[in-house]
């Protein structure tokens, strides 16, 4: 099954080529687009059913040059899910961008354009996610880079044209910092292979070790918004078309996230920042659900509040144990998937209302119970309640710090993290609770000189929030984000098959060995 490792790859970027070259015929241009994720979609189940049924993770040197001379593509039971994931995630998001497009014609999302970067894009995920060394990294960000600025440009407003000169400088720089911790690396130890570094890294001086770790934590803290380094995310995000804003809050960040697992579980694990990260934790927990308390419109707030829970995955990667990583990897699967059809159904809201600020915004239940339905869903979840796999995320990392770490954080600290966690998480149900009463349950006569304390410190920012034309939604559109919200529910439905798949990706990750000695080759993998 090695075989299929590279496909995963190569397939969105063999489609993005033929797709390109159908630039002029519409309906072909989207078959293409349409049969390149299925099959991708097959791939990614393929990989993860081999990986979990071998126990063992699937190696492919590239080239046949062996590590470290080579390049190395790994999927073990993290890239697997985080594959599979963001297979689930671009399938749904394409399809509403299909149903859309067809409803308006291309101005939002102009086909020739749009889904060759988009197949591009993710080649660009795919290849992060089963790269096997620190430069293979670098390119899957600079293909993300690439592509991301295509499409949070795409109809050429000047929001739009303002918010992607942000996200590419602050972008660069992140590349430019990622790309010296590169270096830095290579200098110190001779290769940027994963395996080779965990090996010499550990052999390295504490005080060498410190450095270049804190070197590559801000390269990829800049990617995973972390604070202080996440100011530039709620001013890029919002002003991208809807599907394109929905696939890089639910994507783009975790690419962050995962490369900050896979560096602090395999390339320095004997070097221990852990206290740093659960400060940083918390701090981007409280800051982004303050960002989203205050905000107005419902994209921009829904960005803030993706920053803020990038803090929990940060918090069960500082814990450094088995049980903290497992329950990050079934939160970030979870929040890829709920933030994803929380941006979609804010699609559909403002084009049926002309808005999607609160200020402005009411009478959606009465427009739409099926747009009601779809926001309530993921609302719960994302506000962590029972039975919902938001409280069964939260809960499994409060317990895990709990439970105690394996690294040096000081235990009252980590009770500080757990009550700060609790909070954002109450912070983030109020957030979502008030975008339900005054767009869902007021009615849209009250909206004019409406005044309450809920709205009293909103900040309005209506550029790039506020849709001129209402718009009709087509059943495509309603029908992508209606999976979109299923696959959510599933999240929940199927929480202990899901759970236990994330434990034991997890025990993979607190035995470095394993994946050393796979990469090296000193063990088989079966085919």
């Amino acid at each position: 099954m090695t075989w299929l490792v590279p496909l995963v790859v190569l397939v969105p970027l063999l489609g993005a080529a033929i797709t390109l070259t159908a630039a002029r015929r519409q309906r072909l241009q989207i078959v293409f687009a349409s049969i390149t994720m299925v099959i991708a979609l097959a791939i990614s189940i393929a990989l993860l059913i081999a990986v979990h049924q071998t126990d063992q993770a699937l190696v492919i040197q590239v080239g046949g040059w062996a590590a470290p001379f080579g390049i190395s593509l790994v999927v073990d039971r993290l890239s697997a899910l985080m594959v599979l994931v963001t297979s689930i995630v671009l399938i749904a998001v394409m399809a509403f961008s299909i149903g859309q497009g067809s409803t308006d014609g291309d101005g939002e999302t102009p086909v020739s354009i749009f889904y060759p970067t988009y197949l591009v894009l993710a080649a660009g995920v795919y290849n992060a996610f089963i790269a096997g060394d620190l430069f293979n990294l670098y390119v899957g960000f600079e293909i993300l880079l690439v592509a991301s600025f295509v499409l949070i440009t795409l109809g050429g407003t000047a929001s739009r044209i303002r918010a992607g000169i942000t996200y590419i400088v602050v972008s660069l720089v992140s590349s430019l910092i990622f790309l010296a911790a590169i270096a830095a690396i290579f200098a110190a130890v001779g290769t940027v292979n994963f395996a080779e570094i965990a090996v010499r890294m550990a052999e390295l001086p504490q005080e060498v070790q410190l450095p270049l770790h804190l070197l590559l934590l801000v390269g990829f803290g800049i990617k995973a918004a972390l604070f202080p380094l996440s100011f530039w995310l709620p001013d890029s995000y919002p002003s991208a078309p809807a599907p394109v804003t929905a696939v890089f809050a639910g994507l783009l960040t975790k690419v962050g996230v995962y490369a900050i697992l896979r560096s602090e579980s395999l390339l320095f694990s004997k070097n221990d920042i852990s206290v740093l990260l659960i400060i940083v934790a918390m701090l981007t927990m409280v800051i982004g659900i303050l960002g989203a308390v205050a905000q107005a419109g419902i994209r921009r707030m829904l960005s803030f509040t993706l920053v803020s829970h990038i803090g929990y995955m940060i918090f069960g990667i500082a814990l450094g144990t088995q049980t903290g990583w497992a329950a990050t990897v079934y939160y970030i699967a979870h929040h890829i998937l709920v933030q994803t059809a929380l941006f979609l159904v804010t699609g559909l809201i403002e084009r049926i209302a002309g808005t999607a600020t609160l200020t402005h915004l009411g009478g959606m239940l009465v427009r739409s119970p099926f747009v009601a339905v779809l926001f309530f869903i993921p609302m719960l979840n994302l506000g962590g309640i029972p039975p919902f796999s938001g409280f069964i995320g939260k809960l499994g990392l409060f317990i895990a710090g709990a439970e105690g770490t394996a690294l040096s954080v000081p235990q009252w600290l980590v009770w500080v993290g757990i009550g700060i966690g609790a909070l954002t998480s109450l912070l983030t149900l109020y957030a979502l609770i008030r975008v339900w009463s005054l767009g869902f349950w007021r009615s849209q006569e009250e909206v004019t000189g409406f005044e309450s304390p809920l709205t009293s410190h909103l900040e309005e920012t209506l550029d790039g929030e506020v849709v001129v034309e209402r718009k009709a939604n087509s059943m495509v559109m309603n029908i992508a984000t209606a999976a979109m919200v299923l696959v959510t529910v599933c999240m929940t439905i199927f929480a202990g098959q899901i759970y236990e798949f994330a434990s034991a990706a997890a025990a993979n990750l607190t035995i470095p060995e394993h994946y050393i000695d796979i990469v090296a080759g000193t063990e088989g993998t079966k085919p």
